[in-house]
């Protein structure tokens, strides 16, 4: 069994796993084991259980990495056992009760709010469920400010969109009580106010890098500070 942990990249709402390319070309350079997989983006406690089935399945020790929601995600995941580490990158970093709307109801909201567009999904035998993804003149100042323009009109049309009720659902655990964290703010983010990332961050006593100017975009931008960030959490935790 490797003691060399596994990297489990958790994208979060309006991408997909392919956000990650570039990180995932700099942690392969160095030897670093990762997979990214999809993320359900359909409520906080069946992603971060789907998220926890894939962790559990690697054989050997996992550092958990989430952008965006997926912060929320690997802060319930995490306390799956083989899980070492929590790395969260322009994240949400609940609490053990707290829901994403909560966290964010504390500051300022950012433009992200204003710029979201609502769609509807079937779900069988109920009433069509909400959800929502950003509209497309708004998403590169929202999002990705920082990435060539060419690229964000892909992104723009290639969103994946999260269910509003994911804003509502509570944690009911929070990982990072139990299991030591990182965190990269990303000093430009018009996604998620910095400061709730930066609340977030110290509220869990994580290791904290701040990246003036990047957007929420950052693992697209600037993908060796993320893949830096990570290989000091697998470092710490070999």
């Amino acid at each position: 069994m490797s003691t060399t942990p596994t990297v489990v990249l958790v994208h979060g709402a309006f991408a997909d796993a392919g956000s990650w390319s570039g990180v995932i070309e700099e942690l392969q350079g160095h030897g670093i084991p990762v997979i990214a997989p999809p993320n359900p983006l359909r409520g906080l406690a069946s992603d971060s259980a789907y998220i926890a089935s894939v962790a559990s399945q690697i054989d050997g020790p996992v550092v958990l990495v989430g952008h965006s929601y997926g912060g929320a995600l690997i802060t319930v995941a995490g306390v799956t056992e083989n899980v070492v580490g929590l790395v969260y990158v322009a994240a949400y970093v609940l609490e053990e009760g707290e829901s994403l709307g909560e966290l964010q109801g504390r500051f300022p909201l950012s433009p992200l709010v204003s710029n979201l567009k609502e769609w509807t999904y079937p779900v069988p035998g109920a009433d069509p469920g909400v959800e929502v993804t950003i509209a497309e003149g708004a998403f590169p100042s929202v999002f990705a400010a920082d990435v060539p323009a060419d690229v964000t009109k892909v992104l723009a049309a290639a969103q994946r969109p999260l269910a509003a009720s994911a804003f509502e659902e509570t944690a009911p655990v929070a990982a990072w009580k139990t299991k030591p964290s990182w965190a990269l703010v990303a000093g430009a983010d018009e996604a998620i106010n910095p400061e709730v990332e930066r609340f977030g961050a110290k509220r869990a006593g994580a290791t904290i890098v701040e990246l003036d100017g990047a957007s929420h975009a950052v693992a697209v931008s600037r993908p060796k500070e993320v893949a830096d960030l990570i290989r000091e959490a697998v470092r710490a935790t070999s």
